[in-house]
């Protein structure tokens, strides 16, 4: 899920930058000093938002750049667990798809690709064996977060599957939503007549 993440730091300025508008300056550190910045608590760091306050900078001796404690807004992404993403396929592995998320990437397993018994070719397409659904690089899809691991903070590690309701490619979702014909729609046998009194 996207956030708007309210921090307060102090944003160090080098004296190279001191030409700047005070605003710009510390936008363009607060957007170096966070730029790929990930936490379990935070999540994904994806832009600063806006700067709220910036109090009077202050010189360290022997430093030369001014520090000023400044409250600003991040724009982030923490995965939740359960929760429905939107994505890309960016590449087809023969045990899994790994999802282009923006900001992140998730994995899903050959198994939760789709209710159906899956086949890997080379040219790296998916099919479905009865549905005869494929799944190839660029598709586009909704799946479902099952698993999320921050254990390594610089590489999080996201579990996603398409196996349910209203997940999978965005074609199969708007197959599904189609109504299904009726198979006595087709019968020839006239209503019963009732017997008259």
């Amino acid at each position: 899920m996207f956030y708007e993440v309210e921090v307060n730091d102090h944003i160090r300025i080098p004296p190279k930058i001191f030409g700047l508008n005070p605003k710009e300056a510390v936008i363009q550190r607060i957007k170096k000093k966070f730029e790929g910045f990930i936490s379990k608590d935070v999540g994904i760091v994806i832009d600063v938002a806006d700067v709220e306050n910036i109090e009077e900078g202050t010189i360290i001796t022997g430093d030369g750049a001014a520090y000023y404690n400044t409250t600003f807004k991040l724009y982030t992404f923490k995965p939740e667990m359960q929760e429905v993403v939107l994505g890309n396929v960016r590449d087809i592995a023969d045990f899994g798809v790994f999802m282009n998320l923006g900001p992140i990437e998730g994995m899903i397993h050959i198994s939760q690709t789709m209710d159906d018994f899956v086949s890997f070719s080379k040219e790296k397409v998916l099919t479905g064996k009865e549905s005869k659904r494929t799944l190839k690089v660029g598709d586009k899809c909704k799946a479902r977060l099952i698993a999320v691991s921050f254990k390594d903070v610089m590489n999080p590690k996201l579990g996603l599957t398409m196996r349910q309701e209203y997940l999978g490619k965005l074609e199969w979702i708007e197959e599904d939503a189609q109504p299904k014909e009726s198979k006595s729609s087709g019968s020839s046998k006239e209503p019963k007549k009732e017997a008259k009194k």
